[in-house]
């Protein structure tokens, strides 16, 4: 599968994550976005950079709900609720937030 963006062929792979996260760009994420039927707000970006910090400035961490929770809390300065996150991402933060920030599949099981 691929993408066009922009005059760029951006290829996925059959799950519509994409095949080398170095193509991702935030024109790429609101076009995977998009595909997921998500209008990007600031508190999408704010998901969106953490898990991508996350992956590459710590070696390919994977944070769990919980943990994205808690960052999330911080960052924002209120208590955040699962619900607050599924209201972003309908099919798992974790992982169609990484869909959209251009990582690869998480290889995690289960929410927590």
């Amino acid at each position: 599968m691929a993408l066009e963006i922009n005059g760029k062929t951006i290829e996925t792979t059959e799950n519509g994550f994409l095949v080398d996260y170095n193509d991702w760009n935030e024109d790429v994420a609101k076009a995977l976005a998009a595909e997921e039927g998500i209008e990007m707000t600031q508190k999408h970006w704010d998901v969106v950079n953490y898990l991508r910090s996350e992956h590459i400035d710590n070696g390919g961490n994977e944070p769990n709900e919980r943990t994205i929770l808690k960052a999330l809390s911080k960052m924002w300065d209120e208590k955040v609720s699962s619900k607050d996150t599924y209201d972003l991402f309908p099919q798992m933060p974790s992982k169609q937030g990484r869909k959209i920030v251009g990582l690869p599949q998480s290889t995690r099981k289960g929410g927590y």
